[in-house]
């Protein structure tokens, strides 16, 4: 049984994330289990640092935003009307939005502020323009079954397959 990271491997990781400064950004309670082998199932920097790695060696990368979550685009940042929105509205909900009848190009906004009769929402990604560390082990390596390398990504428990293309 090969244990080590090369194409065509589904790969476990715990990991975390810090900015430069080692402030905590994502403590990653959950495991990423990703398709190895430029399948863009992750960063592609943090794929090329995998490669040929073994269970319980790690790595630590450092991503700058056009690595990771892309730069920060203050034209993702809209004012629309309070009465657009439910009566029940928070900073920090999430709503999708886009071109009409495109579903492809659909965004995610975020609260960020709620003013009077004006909402501001953001489309960027929360860590958008911050270079990031991640520091990732790597704890469970198999062979990836012929539908994931169809697919193009991993099936498993708690793979919905309702969402596979």
């Amino acid at each position: 049984m090969n244990t080590q990271v090369v194409r065509n491997t589904v790969v476990t990781i715990d990991y975390h994330v810090t900015d430069p400064d080692g402030e905590v950004v994502d403590e990653g309670r959950e495991p990423i289990v990703y398709l190895h082998g430029g399948y863009d199932d992750i960063f592609p920097k943090i794929e090329e640092a995998m490669q040929g790695k073994k269970v319980g060696e790690s790595i630590s990368v450092k991503l700058q935003p056009d690595e990771a979550f892309g730069d920060y685009d203050a034209e993702l940042v809209q004012v629309e009307p309070r009465k657009d929105f439910p009566k029940e509205l928070q900073v920090g909900m999430q709503f999708e939005g886009g071109a009409e009848g495109d579903e492809e190009d659909f965004i995610i906004y975020r609260v960020t502020d709620i003013a009077d009769d004006k909402v501001v929402l953001d489309g960027n990604h929360p860590l958008a323009g911050m270079a990031l560390v991640f520091t990732c082990t790597v704890t469970a390596v198999r062979p990836a079954s012929p539908e994931e390398l169809e697919h193009g990504h991993v099936h498993g428990a708690g793979d919905d397959e309702d969402e596979c293309h």
